[in-house]
């Protein structure tokens, strides 16, 4: 099941002594087009992402529903020396005795790494999960691999009673890959699969 899924971009600038090199994408774009603009030789990124979510199997589907998923836009930035990191909060519903679940999440990179492109060129990204709402932090995913134990406190399938949302995904770009990376427009997707236990 797809739970949601828009599209997203990012415009990135860069700026030399010599002038402003732009690259932008003519996509429509469901989240904020990002600009960036620095010092002299500085190397800008910026990314959007496409997410998906789903149910492991069909059969299952009745147990676990994820919703309020959206795509995440991360906007200017303009220090490239931190990590870019954007949350979102969704709500996370499982019909198990012990409300418990797993979530995989699948990039578009080689093997499924969470990674975005430009034309040629690359970068990558972290993405976290936390069992909790509102978190700007959380555990670490790898690529299609099962985080296992987590914990649902939703009491509706699509949170309209009792907590607005109960899980937070976090997705995180390195200040190593933002300053490595060449100018241009990225994007990518993120496949969230969430199964039952």
């Amino acid at each position: 099941m797809v739970a949601r899924g828009h599209t997203a971009a990012a415009f990135v600038t860069r700026k030399s002594g010599r002038g402003v090199r732009q690259c932008a994408e003519g996509r429509a774009a469901a989240g904020a087009l990002a600009q960036l603009a620095g010092a002299a030789a500085m190397a800008c990124a910026a990314a959007g992402l496409l997410l998906f979510g789903g149910t492991a199997a069909s059969a299952a589907s009745n147990k676990v529903r994820m919703t309020n998923l959206s795509d995440v836009a991360f906007g200017t930035i303009a220090n490239l020396n931190v990590d870019a990191v954007r949350n979102e909060s969704l709500c996370l519903y499982a019909d198990t005795s012990s409300l418990g679940y797993n979530i995989t999440a699948t990039g578009t990179g080689a093997g499924g790494a969470f990674q975005l492109s430009s034309g040629a060129g690359s970068m990558a990204y972290d993405v976290e999960w936390s069992s909790a709402a509102g978190q700007s932090s959380g555990t670490q995913l790898t690529p299609n691999v099962p985080l296992t134990g987590q914990t649902s406190s939703a009491t509706h399938q699509t949170c309209n009673n009792g907590p607005a949302a109960t899980a937070s995904l976090i997705l995180v770009v390195r200040s190593t890959a933002l300053s490595s990376a060449a100018a241009g427009t990225y994007g990518g997707s993120l496949t969230l699969l969430v199964g039952p236990e």
